[in-house]
């Protein structure tokens, strides 16, 4: 479906269920209809911008909607999106993209020979 086709199903359709963090929008339908569950994203379309407990709902996997959030255990790190291709992804030492040089081998492998 088209953005133009999901903003007028969503419009006819659609009930605000809340937000996330992240500004994306999450509906189901209005009462009636067949279930459905879907997200509109704040800017680029990217799953990764959906957090868990979200996930969870659009799959349902639970009942409720977070709209209050969830009690997260201290120990829990806040979800970030997906950030390969961006300048804040991932680059271990010695990586190209990250200009570095990899360290020298220490001459610890030996590689297999069949016999």
């Amino acid at each position: 479906m088209s953005l133009i086709g999901t903003k007028l199903f969503t419009w006819w359709k659609g009930e605000l269920v809340g937000n996330d963090a992240f500004g994306n929008r999450y509906f189901r339908t209005k009462a009636g209809a067949a279930k459905k569950r879907w997200v509109l994203y704040n800017g680029k379309a990217e799953a990764s911008k959906v957090p868990p407990e979200w996930h969870a709902w659009l799959h349902y996997t639970i009942d409720d909607a977070p709209i209050h959030g969830v009690e997260h255990k201290p120990w829990e790190k806040e979800h970030l999106p997906n950030l390969s291709g961006t300048p804040y992804a991932y680059r271990p030492q010695g990586s190209v993209a990250k200009g570095g040089h990899r360290p020298a081998a220490t001459g610890d492998y030996q590689a297999w020979r069949p016999e």
